[in-house]
């Protein structure tokens, strides 16, 4: 019977994480097609173990769950488990935040779960079901396959929070579906086959919305937010690749999430919040809180998880044992506690690689068997890694910036406030691509990039009342910063090979190709392609690890044996590379305002940092090395390099229509709080409104650091007599090489349109070199090391200006720094035209000149 191979499978999913089950009470419902479960509590240990996140869960529930089995069909139908409402509330781990205490506190429950793992993780299909002489073997296999591979996961109402100090964030999914499709990504009943390896599904999330909101001392919220992101729907895309049917895992896999619009609204309140959960992330990146990687080493027994209709993630038999030379083991140097080290959070994002079948799906039982639990490792070692494409594109994206304000309901005392919100500044941006590429830990790359930005001002800052409806100003003048193109006439070019492209090989029936070399991925993405694709702003970060030993790239199965002497060095190369297009930025007092009220609401909070800097501290248990390793270390030393380059930049400093930033400087400074100061005169705009403009060709900034800075200053410092290449290495390089930068004045005018610049400082290049040694604590007994080293070179500068002019930049800069609205009187007629005119009648005299040329050199016919 087909019942008893198929139950055991879906009994063991249902079983491993929901409490209280009754396995003879399940069976029976399930032998009859229909299964409802009702107010059932999930197994958090097993949930923490099995998707070995940095949080901890506070509690979880599912108020139904339903699986629907078609018996009858089961070969040309799919299995459908619906889940209803499901809630779970997570917390940052103990041990994030304080350092042994993750293990402390749950280690009754973990060890628990440890000791009892095997008795919930299901055994081998065989074992578990009679045989029966009517199913031959391969049919069943090929039968279970179809089936897994076809299960309809719908999720109602999901609900996620996760809370720290005062901070509440939720996220709430209407509907969560997932499903398999075929090749023209319409809902059908697939498997892969000899002539077609491929499996793809589709996720279809509907009516996501994310809300963040502060909770008081008795963890109540008092004053509810507007929603971060409200009803928000996209789509992901599932695609896996298989060299042959017998496949463990994918040869390639995609993950792409498209949505359409993205509208994020944050008050100021929120902000301080929201930057917090930023760098939550970062600090958990690379590893600056807890002991989040040792205990993920600590729990590594437990990696296996059956995800997704047995879609399964890697052992951690598959974790790379790093492998380094003799002189950097001897410091510690690539210790997994090193805080600049990126392995540790790539290794626990490549526990997510899913699977069709489990790495325990084995002939034998191999619990508690060592001979076949080493067997078992071995060909867990010999898989090969799979590749890796996760990619999320967005159409278009707002984000909108509020000012709040708490507001009674009615006029008695008593009635409750409520908080109401203004807008005052959004962002616009248009084509946005994040795509990551991975193949196991040696290689790791990330693209950011989006077509076109800008950002706007809305209504009013600060009593100012300068964007309101009534005032009838363009949107031209709302635009403060502008970069790139428009999606309309840069076309699609974001969705580029992404499963949402009808040109991707992957729509086309063939099998894509990636680049997996670091000198072929600096060949091909350069950036000149980036801006080609996108425009606006083009971001590359490109992570390798390579082996010495001449076998190129390292992979997971060579670093599995721990013999250094078979492996030679691993060298590391991190480089990010930052391009921004041609940009437009406009400085007047309702974007300076605005700009600064954000930094003063996000820097308005009491958070703690999530890690300090550690103080520079000599170690006085030296380590001298000899010859051979002085030698070995000065072949190779891994380094962070980063560029960044600017093009075409604009930059065009208004004169100040009214100022108050003695509200908003102190609090940036540190001098004093916040003010509710509100300005209540009237914003007149000034008409025609003088202004600096700055223009540049291109800017570029280039910064190396040693990966391991601290390490490497503790072992090149005791040595007697380093090399200058050892001492270069221990230094932060920055360059910064500016081109074609040239200075103007010129005006606004009623019709918003800019008279001709009048020049002030002519183009010219200038470059600027800086070294800063790192730790200089610890070269106390090299008085003749330099600490700071800076070079400066401008070939030439010329600074030209009238007595007229001068007055106008006099005038600027005063608007400036005096405070309160600046008076029309401030600049008179006579002094514009003394500014503008001459410049003006010498354009008219010039172009004259010319026209006339022309009209003398031109033949007659």
């Amino acid at each position: 019977m087909l019942e008893s191979y198929v139950t055991p499978i879906l009994m063991s999913y249902v079983n491993r994480y929901i409490k209280n089950l009754k396995p003879s009470d399940l069976q029976l419902s399930l032998w009859g097609g229909d299964v409802v479960l009702s107010k059932l509590e999930l197994k958090l240990d097993v949930l923490e173990q099995e998707l070995k996140l940095p949080f901890t869960f506070l509690s979880g529930h599912i108020h139904e769950l339903r699986i629907h089995v078609p018996w009858t069909k089961l070969g040309s139908e799919p299995v459908v488990i619906t889940i209803n409402t499901m809630e779970c509330i997570l917390k940052l781990k103990d041990g994030i935040q304080d350092d042994h205490e993750s293990c402390g506190s749950n280690s009754t429950n973990r060890s628990a779960t440890e000791n009892t793992k095997s008795s919930v993780k299901p055994r081998r299909i065989q074992q578990a079901a009679p045989t029966d002489p009517d199913l031959p073997p391969g049919y069943v296999q090929s039968l279970i396959r179809r089936v897994v591979n076809n299960v309809n996961i719908v999720i109602n109402n999901l609900i996620l929070k996760y809370v720290e100090d005062d901070i509440v964030l939720s996220v709430n999914i209407t509907s969560a579906e997932c499903y398999t499709v075929d090749e023209l990504w319409d809902r059908a009943f697939m498997d892969i086959s000899a002539t077609d390896l491929v499996l793809r599904k589709v996720i279809n999330f509907s009516d996501c919305t994310v809300c963040l909101d502060k909770r008081n001392a008795s963890g109540k919220i008092e004053f509810y937010q507007d929603p971060l992101l409200y009803k928000c729907s996209f789509r992901t895309r599932l695609h896996f690749t298989y060299d042959n049917l017998n496949s463990k895992m994918p040869s390639v896999i995609k993950i792409h999430t498209l949505v359409e619009s993205l509208k994020l609204s944050i008050t100021d309140q929120q902000l301080p919040m929201f930057i917090r959960i930023m760098q939550l992330g970062i600090a958990l990146y690379y590893g600056e809180i807890g002991n989040f990687k040792d205990v993920e080493t600590e729990d590594s027994a437990c990696h296996n998880k059956d995800m997704l209709g047995n879609i399964t993630g890697a052992e951690d038999e598959t974790r790379i044992d790093m492998q380094y030379p003799a002189q950097y083991k001897g410091q510690e140097l690539y210790s997994q506690q090193d805080e600049e080290q990126p392995q540790g959070w790539v290794s626990w994002a490549w526990s997510f690689v899913p699977a069709i079948v489990s790495y325990d799906d084995g002939e034998e039982d191999y619990t508690g068997n060592d001979s076949t639990l080493t067997i078992h490792q071995q060909k867990v070692q010999t898989l090969k890694d799979p590749i890796v494409s996760v990619g999320f594109y967005c159409t278009k994206a707002t984000v909108t910036f509020k000012l709040t304000e708490m507001q009674a309901e009615s006029s008695s005392y008593y009635s409750p406030q409520k908080v109401k919100s203004k807008e005052v500044l959004c962002w616009e941006q248009e084509g946005t691509t994040i795509e990551a590429l991975m193949m196991g830990d040696p290689f790791f790359d990330c693209q950011i990039g989006f077509v076109g930005c800008r950002a706007m001002c809305l209504k009013g800052i600060m009593g100012v009342k300068d964007f309101e409806e009534n005032m009838n100003r363009s949107e031209t003048e709302a635009s403060f910063f502008i970069c790139g193109e428009n999606l309309s006439t840069k076309g699609l070019t974001y969705l580029t090979n992404s499963l949402f492209d009808y040109r991707s090989p992957e729509n086309n029936g063939t099998r894509a190709e990636f680049i997996l070399d670091a000198a072929h991925h600096k060949e091909t993405y350069t950036e000149i392609a980036g801006m080609q694709r996108f425009g606006a702003f083009y971001m590359d970060y490109l992570y390798t690890m390579e082996s010495t030993s001449g076998k190129g790239s390292a992979n997971q199965q060579d670093f599995s044996t721990g013999k250094n002497e078979d492996l030679g060095t691993v060298q590391e190369k991190s480089t990010k590379t930052l391009v921004v297009g041609p940009l437009d930025f406009r400085l007047d007092s309702s974007s300076v305002h605005r700009i600064l009220k954000m930094i003063v609401c996000a820097l308005e909070h009491e958070y703690e940092p999530y890690s300090r800097l550690k103080p520079e501290i000599k170690d006085e248990n030296e380590t001298i090395l000899n010859p051979e390793e002085v030698a070995s270390l000065e072949e190779y030393i891994p380094t962070r390099h980063t560029s960044v380059t600017l093009l075409k930049c604009t930059c065009t400093i208004f004169m100040a229509e009214f100022n108050l930033l003695d509200c908003l400087l102190p609090v940036i400074i540190g001098g004093k709080n916040s003010s509710n100061f509100m300005n209540t005169a009237n914003f007149q705009s000034l008409r025609p409104l003088p202004s600096i403009q700055i223009l540049v060709d291109k800017i570029n900034l280039e910064h190396s650091v040693p990966m391991y800075a601290e390490h490497l200053v503790h072992v090149v410092s005791s040595l007697t007599q380093p090399s200058d290449n050892l001492l270069h290495y221990c230094y932060v390089h920055c360059y910064l090489k500016i081109f074609g930068f040239q200075a103007g004045l010129t005006s606004l005018d009623v019709s918003g349109s800019y008279c001709l610049p009048v020049p002030i400082i002519p183009s010219f290049s200038t470059a600027l070199y800086g070294k800063f040694l790192k730790f200089p604590t610890c070269w106390t007994k090299r008085s003749q090391i330099v600490i700071t080293e800076g070079i400066f070179e401008l070939p030439n500068l010329t600074i030209q200006a009238t007595r007229a002019q001068t007055l106008l930049l006099q005038a600027i800069y005063q608007s400036w720094s005096h405070i309160g609205n600046v008076s029309s009187s401030a600049v008179n007629e006579i002094l514009m035209n003394e500014v503008f005119q001459n410049i003006a009648s010498w354009h008219k005299q010039v172009l004259g000149i010319i026209q006339t040329a022309a009209s003398v050199s031109s033949p007659d016919f």
